[in-house]
């Protein structure tokens, strides 16, 4: 085990006083983050300043703490589309893990930003994976949060939303959407032929895609697109409707404006 002397301990609580984060200080002098914070805590105590104290980690649900509610309808999107719950052996408490592909760097930003906001008072990481990277947060009680989580893959289960859920999506259709186009969804271009004139000539234009292949993850999307006015239509892939497509000119606008290709 790797102990580290009073000369090291000094030298980092030097630095701390200083004004140096917890995390500089941690990289600079190659300690693990915990022992940064443990020492910087036992230090305030020993001179008799405050020390503060973690906040109750209450739960939206089972003790009413409030809930940042945009954020939320953002972060489900998210989670309906490429998240999942995981409680290791090794872990106290479960994690919120949601895989984002690198080429949308901006998209893994949003994704942090919203989980702090649901997640005031708990960090959120990110672990490297190949070509993604995996957001997460700890929580005890995130199967309140996401009541959808049980065993097995999510189009292999009932996935429906409890009326509190509905309510905030209702109140938040757009951040909704959101969070399933940039879990599951794209924009791109379209494209066809037609002949004008006796001569065949080939039109672009733009289209968003929503893939999944829980029937129920779709009715969401597409029932949440129907109170919004979005025309939508399915279209197979190998006969059977996991693609969502947004291709009329005035919905494309309405999806334009409020998603957005990813960044």
């Amino acid at each position: 085990m790797n102990f580290h002397g009073t000369e090291v301990r000094q030298k980092a609580l030097t630095l701390l006083r200083d004004g140096m984060s917890n995390s500089e200080v941690a990289r600079r002098m190659k300690i693990p983050p915990g022992t940064v914070s443990y020492w910087l805590h036992m230090d305030r105590a020993r001179r008799g300043e405050p020390v503060a104290t973690r906040p109750a980690l209450l739960c939206p649900i089972c003790d009413g703490r409030s809930l940042d509610h945009p954020a939320y309808a953002y972060v489900l999107g998210l989670y309906l589309g490429d998240g999942h719950i995981s409680h290791y052996a090794k872990h106290r408490v479960p994690s919120l893990m949601i895989t984002m592909d690198d080429s949308w760097p901006g998209l893994q930003d949003a994704a942090e930003a919203a989980l702090r906001a649901v997640f005031p008072h708990n960090a959120t990481c990110r672990v490297r994976s190949k070509g993604c990277h995996n957001i997460k947060v700890y929580f005890k009680h995130l199967n309140c949060l996401f009541p959808q989580q049980g065993p097995g893959r999510k189009h292999e289960r009932p996935i429906a939303l409890l009326p509190w859920q509905q309510q905030i999506v209702a109140a938040h259709p757009w951040e909704f959407i959101r969070g399933l186009i940039h879990s599951d969804g794209c924009r791109n271009m379209n494209w066809t032929t037609r002949v004008v004139k006796g001569e065949r000539k080939r039109y672009e234009y733009p289209r968003y895609w929503f893939t999944n292949v829980s029937d129920d993850i779709r009715r969401l999307y597409t029932d949440t697109l129907d109170r919004l006015g979005v025309e939508w239509k399915d279209c197979t892939r190998h006969g059977k409707p996991y693609n969502i497509s947004v291709a009329r000119k005035a919905s494309v606008a309405l999806m334009d404006a409020h998603v957005g290709p990813k960044y």
